[in-house]
């Protein structure tokens, strides 16, 4: 649907009452404001024909507007950035830094850059980003790119044939990219099915260790109440019956376990936010993802109380009631 360039964001100097301030500046052209669904506190995005026609017009941040005008409304007034003035036109919600895409401090149109470098260069800052209909698109715009790219033409220089070699890729195909190690054979088809069975891993390993502690836990903790299942056993109590309660016992556990989680989580959440230490982040609880999280607990709380609680259970009521371990 629409096809965006833009630069990554470079370190651009200013200076208000004497005191500097450094900001990320990206250049952008017209449809970026179309692909990206930014938040605007007051104004409107850079148009196409401001782009068009070079005009020195910049979309600032919240935090930016707060470090040159204060808590004033900022559209219509100039700014100086990089030895460049610019005339506000919009001020948006600060973008964390972790949306690597549409992050800056300020972004201008792409015909203000004080070189024409990026009309130019085969390699350079800019990046391109493409909106699509639906997922299911994906594959053909990737097709029409790599036959659109197969037919550009470089000079020969020297003994060396300079060749280009890009596919269009969503994020995490680029993780997966970059993880491969050879962008050469891995970036017209990112090993994404490598990335993600690399991260499943991690999470069984993740939960695996912690599920050993607990068995390690759960088996000192029947050990103790051996006596008990002694007792228990002698009165008619069967191994299931046994292995129910335990069980048991370990899922109120994890599901306490779950709630103090619960309740603690936004205050964790929110003094990350107030440390700063992401620029511009602002996190919040995503109760589906933490809910995904405490039934997956819940499983691993059920697999590691189930075979110590079976163990005691099987044992003879004398030698349970003269303390024997597992």
């Amino acid at each position: 649907e629409k096809f965006a360039i833009h630069c990554i964001p470079s370190s651009a100097i200013s200076y208000k009452d004497g005191v500097q301030i450094s900001s990320y500046m990206k250049t952008t052209d017209g449809d970026f404001w179309d692909i990206f669904n930014f938040n605007f506190l007051e104004g409107g995005p850079c148009s196409t024909d401001d782009v068009k026609r070079g005009h020195f017009v910049a979309v600032i941040n919240e935090a930016t507007r707060n470090k040159f005008f204060g808590q004033t409304m900022a559209v219509g007034k100039t700014m100086v950035v990089d030895d460049q003035r610019f005339r506000v036109v919009g001020v948006v919600e600060n973008v964390p830094i972790f949306r690597v895409t549409p992050f800056a401090d300020i972004w201008v149109p792409v015909t203000t850059s004080k070189t024409d470098n990026y009309r130019k260069e085969m390699l350079g800052l800019q990046m391109g980003s493409l909106l699509a209909k639906s997922r299911d698109d994906f594959q053909g715009i990737k097709d029409e790119y790599r036959s659109r790219l197969a037919r550009v033409k470089l000079e020969q220089r020297g003994n060396v044939n300079d060749t280009v070699t890009g596919c269009p890729e969503t994020l995490f195909d680029t993780f997966s990219r970059l993880l491969a190690g050879s962008i050469q054979k891995s970036v017209s088809s990112p090993p994404t099915g490598r990335l993600w069975a690399g991260v499943l891993t991690l999470m069984i390993l993740f939960m695996l260790l912690p599920t050993v502690n607990l068995v390690n836990i759960n088996v000192s903790r029947i050990r103790e109440r051996a006596s008990e299942i002694g007792v228990r056993k002698a009165f008619g109590a069967t191994s299931r019956t046994l292995v129910g309660q335990f069980v048991t016992e370990n899922v109120i556990l994890t599901l306490l376990g779950g709630l103090i989680g619960f309740v603690l989580s936004p205050l964790v959440l929110q003094l990350l936010t107030w440390s700063g230490l992401i620029k511009y982040a602002h996190f919040q609880m995503n109760y589906r993802i933490f809910f995904s999280g405490l039934i997956i607990a819940f499983f691993f709380g059920l697999f590691s109380g189930v075979y110590p609680a079976w163990k005691m259970s099987r044992l003879h009521p004398v030698e349970a009631l003269r303390g024997r371990s597992l």
